[in-house]
């Protein structure tokens, strides 16, 4: 199980902690300048963080492996494609890529964790639909923490070697129960209210896909395995000093959704190139940006946007919006290059993911945000 792999494994780490400070610690890791500050400390190296590193040239790296070699190496489901998100998952715990058994074995523990306590439940249902889904989330999340074991332990004063153990407990908990979370959230706000249970011998994203209504979708299933797994780390600074980076991604997403949409509803289902060209430059000269392209890091096209448009070409190749995408993608870099205001002109994550998302139903924007929530956890934790 993940917790006798990390028995083998925090031991080793914890030392190779007291090496590294004894050895190392006094080092500098760089200079921290005015520019940095005002841009919301980027660039400051101020955190180890080993689950994920993101490359200017390479895009986002987790644990070592790039976006494609997680989607071929990470374990898949039964008759599935995509890697399923607990593989990746233990991949940031431990550093290795997990056995199809041994992910089996996750997704088992997480389904048999996944019911929330009633008050919680009712805490859900007693917000107002007109309360964010991402507030909503968040309050669940907080109360919650009323069964945190290492709030428990702390409080007994365990021993600082052994708080990893009540953490895990926490984390997996945490995990486990957030599909139960988002789905009540969801199902509240824009459906019947009635929760699905979650099934024993199913994979996450397959039980989330459940509350939400779409298991009968396998297309759908498919795309979230995709979209929890390539979502769920970004390096770490962001994490543990930003909390809006869980609402700031997917407000680019959603963004992105409403300008596509806009455009389609100004030039067409099927414009020309150069209608295109010169939407995009209106855009511009209006003193807006093109959402979904550019990047404060990379300097090429993201993999996780690569990896979205390859689940598209094969799921959904006719669909209007997505050549819409498609056609951006050919036009927005060039004419970025020639308006030369930006250093990276190519398209990043966002710029994909809500139309998938769009495509298969999943229309309620707002809700974006707690997709990637519980996408995101999976690094955090």
């Amino acid at each position: 199980t993940l917790k006798e792999r990390l028995y083998e494994l925090v031991p080793e780490k914890q030392e190779e902690i007291k090496r590294v400070k004894k050895e190392h610690g006094a080092k500098s890791l760089g200079n921290v300048t005015v520019d940095m500050a005002y841009g919301g400390m980027r660039g400051i190296k101020g955190l180890i963080w080993e689950g994920s590193v993101l490359d200017p040239d390479e895009g986002i790296r987790f644990r070592g492996y790039t976006i494609n070699e997680c989607r071929e190496l990470l374990p898949k489901a039964d008759g599935g494609e995509e890697p399923l998100p607990e593989g990746l998952f233990w991949l940031l715990a431990t550093g290795e890529i997990p056995s199809k058994e041994q992910v089996r074995v996750l997704s088992a523990e997480l389904a048999a964790r996944s019911a929330i306590p009633s008050f919680v439940e009712d805490l859900i249902d007693r917000c107002p639909n007109t309360l964010h889904p991402m507030s909503q989330f968040s309050l669940a999340v907080t109360a919650l923490q009323h069964d945190s074991n290492f709030a428990k332990a702390y409080q007994t004063g365990v021993n600082k070697n052994e708080y990893w153990l009540y953490l895990y407990e926490d984390a997996m908990d945490l995990i486990s129960k957030l599909p139960n979370v988002a789905g009540r959230i969801y199902r509240n706000v824009y459906k019947d209210g009635k929760v699905p249970p979650i099934e024993p011998d199913q994979d996450y994203s397959y039980n989330f896909a459940k509350i939400l209504g779409y298991a009968d979708n396998k297309d759908l299933v498919e795309l979230l395995r995709l979209y929890l797994t390539i979502h769920s780390d970004h390096e770490g600074l962001y994490e543990y000093l930003y909390a809006k980076d869980w609402t700031l991604n997917s407000l680019a997403n959603q963004e992105v959704v409403r300008w596509i949409l806009k455009m389609r509803d100004t030039v067409g289902e099927s414009p020309s190139d150069e209608t295109i060209k010169e939407y995009v430059w209106n855009t511009l000269k209006s003193g807006k940006v093109i959402p979904g392209y550019g990047h404060a890091v990379l300097r090429k096209t993201d993999p996780r946007y690569t990896a979205q448009r390859e689940f598209a070409l094969k799921h959904l190749p006719n669909d209007h919006l997505f050549k819409l995408v498609s056609q951006l993608y050919n036009i927005v870099p060039d004419v970025l290059l020639e308006h030369g205001k930006t250093k990276n002109p190519w398209p990043n994550v966002d710029a994909h993911s809500g139309i998938l998302l769009q495509y298969y139903g999943l229309v309620e924007q707002n809700y974006y945000t707690v997709l990637f929530g519980v996408s995101r956890s999976l690094g955090v934790l």
